[in-house]
């Protein structure tokens, strides 16, 4: 049986494909004529041997193989980029301090370092998981290099949106949330303490479409905040990031809650120029961060 050996170059120019979602956007930003990648991806099809894209609209989706496909790909090009930044980067030494939301504690943050480190170990990394107000309090004095936060309309000197995020109504895993908007009693919200970005956004989103609230619960950390919505103690807001198995998202107008906006995410740079080492780890912040946002196996343009 011939064995298939899947060509790295077209792998990246899928994958950026889909993070852009757009195809010119990846033939631009990998100087690439949009026939060169139609011609690329019509070359992954073959070696793949089934269609990897379906029509959706005015649009492509991925098919079933399709999402296999992707997954293959982002594994496949992370480990050739960490072996080639191992190779190159031998000598790659020095100290990079990185702050994030505790939303992405626990899953980015084990992938990021343990990525990093393997390629780089002479590096010392300090990762600091705080609010957002103290990220961004922080980067804009020097005492972090990077941070990834939401974003709040705050722009420091160097950042970069990075993508958005649904905000979600989250209620307990098992049964019901123990309220409707039909009972005409206030909506118990738990909430992490002000100042609290998506707290705000709850209360606004509450107010706007006329429904009485209370405050049920009030936490100053993410797990204490879990707790208690898993205990069923109020409806918390969050986005679909790192929810532990205890909570879930629940569906709004099944219990007369209003829609919520999404939630922009930034990466903020102490300096325009980062160290080699800072660079690098923001790199892989990015690439991290764009494969686990919801969404990223969506839609694609065709333009």
């Amino acid at each position: 049986m011939r064995r298939t050996i899947f060509d790295l170059d077209v792998l990246r120019t899928f994958s950026t494909g889909i993070e852009l979602g757009n195809f010119a956007k990846a033939a631009e930003k990998l100087g690439r004529s949009t026939s060169a990648v139609s011609a690329q991806l019509k070359k992954l099809e073959e070696q793949a041997g089934t269609p990897i894209f379906r029509k959706s609209g005015r649009g492509l989706a991925l098919t079933d193989a399709g999402e296999t496909m992707l997954g293959y790909a982002r594994r496949l090009l992370d480990l050739n980029d960490e072996a080639a930044a191992a190779v190159h980067s031998v000598e790659l030494e020095g100290w990079v301090r990185l702050g994030l939301q505790e939303d992405f504690g626990e899953n980015l943050l084990p992938d990021v370092l343990g990525r990093f480190a393997r390629a780089h170990p002479k590096v010392r990394i300090e990762a600091r998981v705080v609010r957002n107000a103290e990220l961004l309090d922080r980067v804009t004095s020097g005492k972090l290099d990077l941070a990834l936060a939401w974003s709040d309309g705050t722009l420091t000197a160097h950042c970069e949106a990075i993508g958005e995020v649904p905000m979600c109504w989250i209620g307990p895993a098992e049964g019901q949330p123990g309220w409707r908007a039909a009972s005409g009693e206030p909506m118990p919200l738990a909430s992490l303490e002000a100042p609290c970005l998506l707290r705000n956004a709850a209360t606004r989103a509450l107010d706007e479409a006329g429904i009485s609230w209370r405050l049920a619960f009030v936490s100053p950390s993410l797990g204490g905040l879990w707790a208690a919505t898993a205990a069923g103690l109020g409806v918390t807001i969050r986005t679909p990031v790192g929810l532990p198995a205890k909570v879930r998202t629940l569906q709004p107008e099944a219990i007369g809650l209003p829609a919520l906006p999404k939630l922009g995410l930034v990466l903020h740079r102490a300096e325009a120029e980062l160290q080699p080492a800072a660079a690098r780890l923001a790199e892989l912040v990015q690439q991290s961060v764009r494969a686990a946002l919801p969404g990223s196996n969506g839609l694609i343009s065709q333009h």
